[in-house]
This record gives C-alpha cells, sequence and structure tokens, in this order.
C-alpha cells in the first residue's frame, strides 16, 4: 500500500511512521522544507494519513490566520488532489465547541470540507514520546505550569494508543468522524 504522510516529523507522525514499515510511505513534512499548501505531492497514493497542522490553543489565538492556512488551506489541497484515496486526517476533540478558539474552528472547518469518504479522527489530549515542549504533560514534568484551571479536565490518551488506532483504521473501511481517547476524563489539578 502507497502511503502518504504528512507530519512525519511531527508528535504524532514520528511515533507512527516507524509502525507502517510494511507498506511504501512518503512523507512531507514542515520540518523538511515541505509547505502543504505549496509543495509537490507525490501522485499514485493510495493512502493518505494526514497529520501535518498546526495545534495548540493558545498559540491559535495569537496566529489564527497560521492555523487558517496550515489546517484549513493545506487540507483542502489534500482532500481535492487526493478524491480517489483513502484520507484519514486528524482533527481534534476542540472541533465539537469550534466557537471557543480558531484551533477548534480550523478543525471543524476541515471536518465540513472532508470529502465523505474519508475519516476524521478527533484526538483527545495525547501525550508521550517526542511531544513538544509547551504541551501540557512536558511543561508538568518540566514544573513548567503557570496556572491550571482549576475546573478543567481532559481525556489523555498515550500516543502509542493513537497509532495503534490509525493503523486499525487504516485496515477499516471507517468513514466520518470518530473520537480518540480514553472516555476518562481527568480533572487537571489532580494529575
Amino acid at each position: 500500500m502507497k502511503i502518504l504522510l504528512t507530519g512525519h516529523k511531527g508528535f504524532i507522525g514520528s511515533n507512527l511512521l516507524p509502525k507502517l514499515t510494511e507498506h511504501d510511505v512518503t512523507g512531507i513534512d514542515v520540518l523538511d522544507g515541505q509547505d502543504l499548501t505549496t509543495c509537490k505531492l507525490p501522485n499514485d497514493i493510495d493512502v493518505v494519513i494526514h497529520l501535518a497542522g498546526r495545534s495548540g490553543v493558545r498559540d491559535s489565538i495569537k496566529h489564527p490566520n497560521a492555523y487558517f492556512q496550515n489546517n484549513v488551506i493545506a487540507s483542502l489541497r489534500i482532500f481535492e488532489k487526493y478524491k480517489n484515496a483513502r484520507i484519514i486526517y486528524a482533527s481534534s476533540s476542540t472541533a465539537e465547541e469550534p466557537d471557543k478558539n480558531p484551533y477548534a474552528y480550523s478543525k471543524m472547518t476541515m471536518e465540513k470540507l472532508a470529502p465523505a469518504s474519508s475519516i476524521g479522527l478527533r484526538f483527545t489530549t495525547v501525550y508521550g514520546p517526542n511531544a513538544r515542549e509547551s504541551m501540557f504533560i512536558p511543561k508538568l514534568l518540566n514544573h513548567d505550569v503557570r496556572y491550571i484551571n482549576t475546573n478543567h479536565s481532559r481525556d489523555f490518551i498515550h500516543v502509542n494508543d493513537v497509532c495503534d488506532a490509525i493503523i486499525k483504521v487504516l485496515h477499516s473501511n471507517l468513514v466520518g468522524i470518530c473520537d480518540v481517547g480514553t472516555g476518562d476524563s481527568n480533572l487537571l489539578t489532580d494529575i
């Protein structure tokens, strides 16, 4: 199977790539200087696993246009180019409340633009190896959490479990939107 993996050097992509050894994988990543809005996209792809994009709520408030470009415009290009391929794309549990911040709005917009034959995976809060230092768990481990919303809870899922979910979806015929999390919410103050 020929797979295009966008964001293969990012947090989830770098953990997923070693698990796809039985497939012919082409990676595209901004860390290689490849901007999804302008780079050459390969032909003859069977499946696209689209993990590239900007994440993080706080940064989206500061840079909403960058989130629109990276999450919506780049995804639309992928969706249009690979109409005949299976597309598995990263969404977010925040897409359920798109009015909360530009990140959530960009993910909801991706879901609206995605082909009916694709599947969007609404990840909850992912943690594990290669996580960005700005994410909650790395900040907590580095004693760098400046404040915590005492009423806020999150569903935390390990990146290996997310990768396992992506692989299961890869070998399925699921379409639409699928939540990917543990189903258990934890108060941030308890963590």
